[in-house]
């Protein structure tokens, strides 16, 4: 069986898992937080990664590890094995994605110091975006400006669009080259993919990770002249724009908690006055944030529809997408006339299998598949180094 080691490092913690390619099993999890932090049980990343491989064990015959990375700009457009050149590369993007590739960068180092004589592989969130055409990639600013500082949608969450878009067609039954797909991701970092023939068409994050739908905790889209407005009547600077847009603003701006467990609760009836904040949010506050990122949701299936010109299937993933009943079915209320509905019952199933919940004879089909993001980056370093 190959065993394959996949790491994803934060700032201040290490995701990990081995996979079993074979059957996809992940043999060993673990995630280790606040590294470097009082009273930590790692002073660095160097000893959470040695925590990492003690919680493995022996008896493991590792064949390689693989790394997510964020942004791989318009330089890598698949995994690529890592050497010291091609570390200095994704440092040279870290400007691209300064909260991310800095911190993916702690992990690889660490673990290439602790297993030396593996191959590591880089698997690059942006790479399945690298078929986006120009029309879709290209914002209408000054082309010189743009050209030079890398001005461009580069897109996210490429691993799990990947690996969701090719479960659809595979549980459809279709040939992947003639499935048409629109993969909604919803977590607290959320986006929309237009999927054709396996190819990404149309993604909602854009140049950075802030772009496209309500999030947890970030915006979304907005009217650029905002910055502009608060920086000259309220005085914000970069610092603090880039705080509010990313850290303040999504679920956690409009109702004071960024977990939408605790707004869709206050939505049913949970909540308490409309001034509440995260610790109790009124009920007709967090109905109405929930009603905005709807909206926006419904906003972007309709435009991806139109994109693909044909839909086969609409797919809801990850966190929220796979566990809110109540948010799948309100959200595709009024596309009755895109052939895009929901059967209640089946929606309200507890299984955590790939599953319909369209009705029969449906149009277009709407499914719920968990994501398995470590399984996709396992099978793209394996395939680098076979």
């Amino acid at each position: 069986m190959t065993e394959i080691f996949v790491v994803n490092s934060g700032s201040s913690s290490i995701k990990y898992q081995l996979v079993e390619l074979e059957t996809g099993n992940a043999l060993v999890n673990g995630l280790i937080e606040r590294i470097g932090e009082p009273g930590s049980e790692a002073e660095d990343h160097g000893a959470g990664m040695k925590l990492a491989l003690d919680h493995l064990g022996d008896g493991h015959d590792i064949a390689a590890v693989g790394h997510r990375v964020v942004h791989g700009g318009t330089r890598f457009t698949e995994a690529t094995v890592i050497t010291d050149e091609i570390e200095q590369q994704i440092d040279d993007l870290s400007p691209l994605a300064p909260l991310h590739n800095p911190a993916n960068l702690i992990g690889i180092r660490a673990a290439r110091k602790a297993l030396p004589d593996i191959p590591h592989v880089a698997v690059f969130d942006t790479a399945f975006h690298r078929t986006l055409a120009p029309e879709a990639y290209t914002y209408a600013i000054d082309a010189a400006v743009a050209e030079k500082y890398g001005v461009r949608r580069y897109g996210f969450h490429g691993t799990s669009h990947k690996y969701v878009s090719e479960r659809a067609a595979e549980f459809l039954g279709r040939p992947l080259a003639d499935t048409k797909t629109i993969v909604l991701h919803l977590g607290n970092g959320a986006s929309a993919c237009a999927i054709d023939g396996g190819r990404s068409v149309e993604t909602s994050m854009g140049m950075t990770p802030l772009e496209g739908l309500v999030m947890g905790t970030r915006s979304g889209d907005l009217d650029p002249a905002i910055l502009g407005y608060l920086h000259r009547q309220g005085g914000y600077d970069f610092d603090a724009l880039d705080d509010l847009l990313n850290k303040r603003s999504g679920l956690l701006g409009l109702t004071g908690s960024g977990d939408m467990r605790d707004v869709e609760a206050a939505a049913g009836g949970g909540g308490t006055s409309e001034d509440d904040g995260a610790e109790g949010v009124g009920a007709a506050v967090a109905e109405a944030a929930l009603a905005v990122y709807r909206h926006r949701i419904r906003s972007y299936v309709g435009a991806y529809w139109a994109q693909l010109g044909r839909l086969d299937a609409l797919v809801f993933t990850a966190g929220v997408g796979e566990n809110s009943v109540s948010l799948r079915e309100t959200t595709l209320v009024g596309l009755e006339g895109l052939g895009i509905s929901v059967d209640p019952a089946r929606n309200a199933s507890k299984s955590r299998a790939a599953r319909y919940i369209s009705p029969d004879g449906s149009p277009v089909a709407v499914l719920v598949i968990p994501t398995n993001e470590e399984l996709e980056i396992a099978r793209q370093t394996f395939a680098a180094i076979d």
